[in-house]
């Protein structure tokens, strides 16, 4: 199955199994990617957040003129920090940022349960790092790709370039078939 990207500099598709290596700086305005790889050519998607909670990932979803009815939502910070949560068909919760067995389980689910053009957003494999550790982190992001291929669908993996170092972050760029380096003046550099 093809995939349209919308995403200057960026080839006009991509194949199913594809992750997307979002690489950014810290302050790297990463909202208008992300929402512009979810809302072209899609039936479901998933954000998957360990960054923000399910209630910034909706408002971020609503100001970009995402379709809302396409989306879910897998929060990963809310039961940790002891906040108010409600479980419905489209946001899904488990324990703590590092539960990557729970991730892993819960992005199945989702591929598993929906038909047509499935998408992920993973917002931040670098979060995930930070809780979990770099070699966690890469592991889980792995088993994500494998489910890609699997179901068909494709992912964008956002990375903060400034916290890891070079070697890590090298480890990161090899696993994926394309990478988009977003500059601070928010030019783009893709390699596909």
């Amino acid at each position: 199955m093809e995939y349209t990207l919308e995403i200057d500099g960026t080839p006009e598709t991509i194949r199913g199994g594809t992750g997307v290596l979002l690489l950014h700086p810290s302050t790297g305005e990463t909202d208008r990617i992300d929402t512009d790889f979810l809302k072209t050519d899609t039936d479901h998607f998933l954000v998957i957040s360990t960054r923000t909670t399910a209630r910034e990932v909706r408002q971020k979803l609503e100001y970009y003129d995402v379709d809302e009815e396409c989306a879910e939502i897998l929060d990963t910070l809310s039961i940790e920090r002891g906040y108010s949560r409600r479980k419905s068909d489209a946001v899904h919760y488990v324990a703590a940022p590092d539960d990557i067995d729970g991730i892993v389980s819960q992005i199945e689910s989702f591929l598993a349960d929906n038909d047509g053009k499935l998408r992920l957003s993973f917002d931040s494999v670098t979060e995930l790092a930070y809780y979990a550790g770099d070699e966690a982190a890469i592991e889980a992001v792995e088993r994500i790709l494998e489910l890609l291929e699997e179901y068909d669908a494709v992912g964008l993996f956002h990375v903060s370039e400034e916290p890891h170092d070079p070697e890590i972050v090298d480890r990161f760029r090899a696993l994926f078939d394309g990478v988009i380096d977003l500059d601070e003046d928010g030019s783009i550099d893709a390699d596909f």
